[in-house]
């Protein structure tokens, strides 16, 4: 049965999407019907498509009560949008339906796991919000509540949990049978444990083991676990709130981190290997994964930072976008991330410049747009101080792509692309040329670019709003370069 609450967000997304044109959204990267996006949630394949479901607060383009909008495709670049599945409706979820996860349950129903934040009033008059993993079942457009939420309470967060941050639970099923599923929990000491849940059914629940812990230089709370085999080993990603900066490896603030190692089915215990950057830009949190029917394993991400969220661009209509969908494999030991091949069906016409040598700055013809995929191999020979590549350019504006070779950084520098705010527009990276070059393929998609360095080794990710007639592309070097540049044309 359909709430009020939620036919009144279903009623409001189809009287306001048409306020806003095509023009004014991207053309391949998920945004809301109305109103504001944050986190992916039930990234997932069901009945012969990809579903996508995301925070959402259609009202106003500011985060409030969550709900869940929802979004499918057949080939995760052309999304079609379906009804709102979700709205704050229940006690146990009266102050929001928050981040969760999706899969199939062997009959065929569509099983979602989210957080329910009840808000309740304590006998001194005061309001606390109690976190709670619940479900809902449906048939891929209509869902309905678990008449038994919540499933997992804070009854049975290990001594020393939080009763109150615990959230964003991963669920998946492994071969023989049993449901798992990953959420979670801040610790009285300041940090965060990750902790794993075990189901015979999906619906009952019960504790099973601490994954890993965090402590207080990455994070106090590790927001959007995940959790996975890749290649052999598994990976936890988190997207840990706060973090304190580490060189360059990790920026102040939220960030996200995947953590490889090996993992123990029977103990469930898992070791740690390494921590490192999921993404390295400015734009990129709360990613989720999933397995697709021909094994590969896709992640998507909020491309935005909570940092600047409060900052939306003056007459936007609606605020919040998601990543790429993005391919994951491992090697030696490191995570590669290059966009779904889907991508490559949308290609337009090849412009192609080899062994250019760049001094003053120049742009190359047939080289320039703002819906586009480049890749710009980068020659590290001695020859240049400096390297720089400017998009989105127009005669005020742009965007800044540079790379130092002695000191083996990439910069980003988006502050002449049109957000005239006091924020972060700045983002150093260390990167080392691979075979004596620097790989840069960029994905531009009207007000976003998604950069994947050397075949996919390092990401960066950021949002930018220079004026639509900004569709200058130029290279730039102190000394001279030598760059070869292929780029395609994306139209849908």
């Amino acid at each position: 049965m359909t709430s009020e609450l939620l036919q009144r967000a279903r009623q409001f997304e189809e009287d306001h999407i048409k306020d806003i044109s095509p023009e004014e959204r991207p053309l391949y990267h998920v945004t809301g019907g109305t109103g504001w996006i944050n986190d992916p949630n039930g990234f997932s394949f069901y009945k012969g498509e990809y579903h996508l479901f995301y925070q959402y607060h259609p009202y106003s383009n500011e985060w409030g009560p969550m709900h869940w909008g929802h979004v499918v495709s057949k080939d995760l670049i052309r999304w079609e949008r379906r009804p709102v599945v979700m709205a704050p409706d229940q006690d146990y979820d009266n102050a929001g339906c928050f981040s969760g996860s999706a899969l199939e349950l062997p009959d065929g129903r569509h099983l979602l796991m989210y957080t329910g934040v009840g808000r309740v009033t304590e006998e001194d008059g005061s309001q606390k919000d109690y976190q709670t993993q619940c479900m809902a079942v449906g048939d891929g457009t209509e869902y309905e509540k678990y008449e038994q939420n919540p499933v997992i309470t804070t009854a049975v967060v290990p001594e020393g949990g939080s009763k109150v941050d615990f959230r964003d639970p991963k669920i998946w099923q492994e071969e023989d049978g049993t449901f798992y599923a990953v959420a979670s929990n801040a610790t009285d000491d300041g940090n965060s444990a990750i902790l794993l849940f075990q189901s015979k059914d999906g619906f009952h629940w019960e504790f099973c083991s601490v994954i890993d812990r965090s402590d207080k230089k990455l994070g106090w709370m590790w927001e959007c676990p995940d959790f996975f085999e890749l290649d052999g080993k598994h990976i936890l990603m988190a997207s840990p709130m706060e973090m304190m900066p580490d060189g360059l490896k990790f920026h102040v603030g939220h960030g996200t981190i995947y953590i490889p190692g090996t993992y123990d089915k029977e103990t469930h215990q898992f070791v740690r290997e390494d921590v490192l950057p999921i993404d390295s830009g400015i734009d990129f949190y709360a990613p989720q994964t999933m397995k697709a029917p021909d094994g590969r394993r896709i992640m998507i991400a909020w491309m935005q930072a909570w940092s600047t969220s409060k900052f939306v661009p003056k007459g936007q209509k609606y605020f919040g976008q998601m990543t790429v969908p993005r391919e994951l494999s491992l090697k030696e030991g490191k995570m590669l991330q290059k966009p779904v091949r889907e991508l490559e069906a949308f290609r337009g016409q090849r412009v192609f410049h080899k062994n250019v040598k760049i001094s003053q700055e120049t742009s190359l013809e047939g080289v320039s747009g703002r819906v586009l995929d480049m890749t710009v191999h980068l020659k590290v020979d001695g020859k240049f101080r400096s390297f720089s590549m400017k998009t989105a350019q127009d005669t005020e504006h742009y965007t800044l792509v540079s790379y130092d070779p002695e000191k083996e950084i990439l910069s980003l520098d988006r502050s002449h692309s049109g957000l005239q705010y006091d924020l972060i527009h700045t983002r150093e990276i260390s990167v080392k040329p691979v075979d004596g070059e620097i790989m840069l393929r960029c994905l531009m998609d009207r007000f976003s670019m998604e950069i994947f360095i050397n075949d996919g080794s390092q990401t960066a990710t950021l949002t930018v709003y220079t004026p639509q007639s900004a569709e200058t592309i130029s290279f730039a070097a102190e000394g001279e370069a030598e760059i070869t540049v292929e780029k395609y044309a994306l139209s849908f």
